[in-house]
């Protein structure tokens, strides 16, 4: 059920209040996992196991306590079926470190957070990544406080709890992981290649942060994947961190699709067990991965709870929009669905200055299908992605489109309802150099 009309006025109200405080910009804050550290590590490499008929041989051969053990799970009331006909939503946690000799998981905060839904019928997905800093109120009379402290004051059910009642987002699963994992995971898999977007220099020597990266394509290293993911110089905050999750989760994709991370699967295992935490048992996150496999990446929506930063005080926030975040919750989680005549639709065309052919081709291709273009020559933005500014523009939509213009195949869907990148259009097709 959708936020109950009592609980959704008062959300709104609450939100209203806050929206009023003066903006800024949000300060420095320790590492945004990617999700898919958490999804990909505890799932696509179960994949990878049962495709290998000796280890498979190995891990069935094991007693039931030390196959529990490959990943710490809080689950001992049995296997139940996953993909019950229902659609179900998953909730992946990345959470940061107390310091040395400190329980890794206890008053820790959660600096990722997404709700990934899966429609086992259409076997697709929709991913919300909720910003880090979003200011909310949290349960049993916590107080107003950004919501990754949610895990620090009261663990995973306070979290799921306010998901719940902020939201209306009922978690059936959950997926926590340490950040202490990046590094580790990165140099198991020998570094994970990826497009920096921009020059990235910091230094942080209280903090031991020192990022140092060039723009262009290279392969990150443990402690380069950490500094390219907690970078936020370039004006967007955690939103621009966000954004490097998203594409970083590409990127590992592809590479935990490779042959050569077969052999580093022991590895990668005995990194899983210290540092994964989950509902889920072994065999079930076995099932999620054969779900996974079988997921087109065309098929994967994603989004970002839309809002503004703002800062109280000494205290940074992310301050939610409440029509266009229900807008997304509706569409991401309920999946409403809006019929609209494709053939209505405006398109936009941003590109960065070495893709000015390759947009202009794409204009005149579109406009040979039959549709109105907007043109724009932006070059702050990086990687190329499909952008659907309104709820009409669907995910079918999309992959008949792609029909049309094969260049559009593979590259990542986004639905963003703020009009940030609209230009005056219902979709925008950002060409960029990653």
């Amino acid at each position: 059920m959708k936020l109950a009309n009592e609980q959704q006025e008062e959300y709104r109200i609450f939100l209203s209040k806050i929206r009023s405080e003066r903006k800024g910009t949000s300060n420095f804050a320790k590492l945004l996992f990617t999700f898919v550290l958490a999804v990909l590590l505890a799932v696509i490499v179960c994949v990878i196991i049962i495709e290998n008929s000796a280890l498979l041989d190995k891990i069935s051969a094991l007693p039931t306590d030390s196959k529990e053990g490959f990943f710490r799970s809080t689950r001992r009331d049995g296997f139940q079926v996953p993909f019950a006909p229902r659609k179900q939503n998953i909730l992946l946690l990345g959470v940061d470190s107390n310091g040395d000799g400190t329980d890794i998981w206890e008053g820790t905060r959660s600096d990722t957070i997404m709700v990934v839904n899966v429609d086992p019928k259409t076997h697709t997905i929709k991913a919300i990544t909720i910003p880090r800093d979003s200011k909310v109120y949290l349960p049993d009379n916590k107080g107003v406080a950004k919501i990754n402290s949610a895990h620090a004051i009261g663990g995973i059910n306070l979290v799921k709890k306010t998901l719940k009642e902020t939201f209306g987002i009922r978690i059936d699963k959950y997926i926590i992981v340490h950040d202490d994992a990046v590094v580790r995971v990165v140099d198991a898999l020998g570094g994970i290649p990826i497009y920096v977007e921009r020059p990235m220099k910091y230094h942080d020597w209280a903090g031991h942060l020192h990022i140092d990266l060039n723009k262009g394509n290279t392969v990150l290293n443990g402690k380069q994947a950490v500094g390219y993911l907690r970078y936020r110089k370039d004006g967007l905050g955690d939103i621009g961190r966000t954004q490097r999750q998203q594409w970083f989760l590409r990127s590992l994709l592809e590479k935990l699709k490779s042959v050569d991370t077969i052999a580093k699967i022991p590895e990668v295992l005995n990194i899983c067990t210290t540092y994964i935490k989950t509902d889920m048992s072994f065999y079930e996150l076995s099932q999620y991965a054969g779900f996974l496999k079988g997921v087109d990446e065309d098929k994967i929506e994603i989004a970002t709870l839309p809002g503004a930063p703002n800062q109280k005080g000494y205290i940074s926030y992310w301050i939610l929009d409440p029509q266009k975040t229900q807008e997304v919750i509706d569409r991401m989680i309920y999946r409403d669905r809006t019929d609209a005549d494709y053939t209505k639709f405006k398109a936009g065309i941003m590109y960065s200055p070495l893709k000015e052919k390759e947009a202009l081709m794409l204009q005149e291709e579109l406009k040979t299908i039959g549709y109105e273009v907007n043109m724009l020559k932006i070059t702050h933005l990086s990687h190329t992605r499909f952008v659907a500014n309104k709820n009409e523009v669907s995910i079918d939509f999309y992959n008949w489109l792609q029909k049309k213009v094969p260049e559009l195949r593979k590259v990542q869907f986004v639905y963003d309802p703020t009009g940030n990148f609209s230009v005056g259009s219902d979709f925008t097709i950002i060409l960029a150099e990653g």
